[in-house]
């Protein structure tokens, strides 16, 4: 088994492209692309509600005092297109306003005066333009209706019953963990990555270099020699996993965490965590692709069916994502799950609970272990070995 364990990794430390892909591609593209698309988007975010807002304006002269108002608040007044519903299907404009005729007389009359934002927002862009729009709107009509009430004697507060306040119990390490929710998907998906092209080279590439049958004339049990294979997969995907986890370390220190009001709870102690954590998803992954890849006829087939286990981590990634409950023991006892749950807590900041922990890698290594034995034992079926390319 060790022989064959040592045999494998020199074989793949021999391939330079295979070393490049596992272990430097890899294991650098996820906090690569992270660390730009976070950066990205805090840049964006900061520069839209920071530049003055350009507000085309429909029927300006039907409302003096309130452009007078938007000016006050820095707002540039613009003429507004001929065609305002045109000009922002076409995207010339991201946001008009437009105020009717009939402003001034039902601003007279004490009813309220229709203002109609005009914007597509579908168009995910338009978001803060249109927020920042309504912003103003409302702080201008909150302001005219206390100095009505006031000229009628009337004190502003009777129209709010009820002052309700926000105490905002987050930290900044817990906003940070909002910022690495995709955190445990780049994670474990680096880890499918890292072992897809030893299971795939070790079963169905060296059945097609017909390599493997002399391999398995050998007289010892084959089981030992699918064990030194898994070993040597199980070794690729942790040594990928360890090389993301440090680089996600570093490529988080280049993030403008300051503009944005977050700590970041991702130091070399947490990626070690994540690292004890993730280490029997790395087993779980390496066993699940070499039994793929063992009914596979061919190296290139082997690929296609790799293709769609990469979907598998991708399942409780998105599940948490779009249903973001509370973390529970439950969620613990499911392989993959389980490590989004807790890695997301690690970064938030939370005290680890040690049970939630041991029932995560207990689970993730008993149906390893399974995963395991059955590819250990998988060549002992002469149709897996014979089946010719």
């Amino acid at each position: 088994m060790i022989a064959v364990f040592l045999k494998e990794l020199l074989d793949n430390f021999r391939d330079r492209r295979v070393i490049l892909n596992t272990l430097v591609i890899g294991p650098l593209m996820g906090p690569v692309i992270f660390a730009v698309m976070i950066s990205f988007m805090a840049s964006q975010a900061a520069e839209r509600m920071e530049s003055r807002l350009e507000l085309p304006v429909v029927g300006a002269e039907n409302a003096p005092n309130l452009i007078g108002f938007l000016e006050r608040q820095g707002v540039l007044i613009e003429e507004a297109p001929e065609d305002p519903e045109g000009a922002v299907r076409r995207e010339d404009e991201e946001v008009v306003l437009r105020i009717g005729p009939d402003f001034g007389e039902a601003w007279e009359a004490g009813r309220p005066a229709p203002v109609e934002i005009i914007a597509d927002q579908s168009r995910r862009y338009t978001g803060a333009s249109i927020s920042r729009v309504r912003a103003y709107l409302n702080g201008y009509s909150q302001q005219v209706s206390q100095l009505r009430l006031q000229l009628r004697g009337v004190h502003p507060e009777i129209t709010r019953p009820i002052n309700v306040t926000v105490k905002d119990l987050s930290t900044p390490e817990s906003r940070g963990g909002m910022v690495l929710a995709f955190l445990p998907y780049f994670i474990l998906i680096t880890v499918f990555m890292g072992s897809m092209h030893m299971a795939i080279d070790t079963t169905a590439g060296e059945r097609e270099r017909k390599s493997l049958e002399p391999l398995l004339i050998n007289p010892l049990p084959r089981w030992q020699i699918m064990a030194g294979k898994l070993g040597a997969t199980t070794f690729f995907a942790l040594a990928t996993l360890a090389l993301g986890l440090i680089a996600f370390v570093y490529a988080m220190g280049f993030l403008p965490v300051a503009s944005m009001d977050v700590a970041l709870n991702l130091d070399f102690r947490v990626a070690g965590l994540a690292f004890l954590l993730v280490a029997p998803a790395a087993l779980l992954a390496a066993a699940l692709l070499t039994i793929l890849a063992s009914f596979a006829k061919s190296f290139r087939e082997a690929q296609s069916y790799m293709g769609m286990v990469v979907l598998i981590p991708m399942i409780p990634s998105f599940w948490i994502l779009i249903d973001p409950s509370r973390a529970e023991t439950w969620m613990t006892l499911v392989p993959l799950l389980s490590q989004n749950v807790l890695i997301l807590e690690l970064v938030r900041g939370e005290p680890v609970n040690w049970a939630w922990f041991g029932f995560s890698m207990g689970t993730t290594g008993l149906l390893a272990a399974i995963l395991a034995a059955v590819a250990g034992t998988l060549y002992n079926r002469p149709r897996l070995i014979f089946t010719s390319a």
